[in-house]
């Protein structure tokens, strides 16, 4: 059994080439025991959040794939999940709002979901673009004291993994606010301009605990 690895990612502001390193996690195969927990910058208590991230996954057809999952001890509180049919949605304690949007691929893309709780106003954004503006759960309030991982979704308190619902492929770049950003703010992040980092978890500083067949590569942002 391979160990868990603590990582500490460290920014590195000098830009080389007109690039920036950057560490990105690689899932090189289906499994049910690779993933890699996150641990948030202050407690999760939002009533509204937006959450990006880089990806990229050669995964497709009638396939779910988990992108990004925070479960307290009884409930999954914030899941973002490729649907079998090829759309994306998120769902909080249950139900899930859905959308149709381009699917992801091998090349790298953009990704992020905005919610408010104050209106339900939740929508998707793909390499800056903005999807339709939907409502879902307005005045839900996402409860602190769970975990979040990336890789897995976990049926019961980090447990449970279905290596069919397995995220393969390379994700970096997962930055978490609580509150809606701006879409200028989102198209400047897309394009590699400096925003705010994230309050919630900042990659530039964030602390993660891989597990299972996961690699931690150096690229390029």
């Amino acid at each position: 059994m391979r160990l868990p690895v603590i990582l500490f990612l460290t920014a590195i502001s000098t830009v080389l080439a007109g690039s920036v390193p950057i560490q990105t996690l690689v899932f090189p195969s289906e499994t049910s025991t690779s993933y890699v927990e996150m641990v948030p910058l202050k407690p999760i208590n939002l009533k509204a959040f937006t959450l990006c991230m880089r990806v990229a996954t050669e995964l497709s057809g009638e396939r779910e794939i988990i992108l990004f999952a925070y479960r307290t001890q009884y409930y999954d509180e914030l899941n973002v999940w490729r649907e079998l049919d090829g759309r994306y949605s998120f769902a909080l304690s249950g139900g899930s709002v859905v959308f149709s949007v381009p699917d992801l691929g091998a090349m790298q893309t953009h990704f992020c979901v905005t919610w408010d709780s104050s209106s339900g106003a939740s929508a998707l954004f793909m390499d800056g673009r903005k999807s339709l503006t939907k409502l879902y759960k307005k005045g839900h309030t996402i409860p602190p004291g769970g975990k979040v991982i990336i890789g897995q979704d976990p049926d019961s308190y980090l447990g449970e993994f279905d290596a069919k619902q397995s995220f393969v492929g390379e994700i970096n770049d997962v930055n978490m606010w609580d509150s809606v950003l701006s879409d200028s703010t989102i198209k400047d992040m897309f394009s590699g301009k400096r925003v705010p980092r994230g309050n919630i978890f900042d990659w530039e500083t964030i602390q993660l605990t891989t597990n299972g067949a996961v690699e931690v590569v150096n690229t390029e942002l």
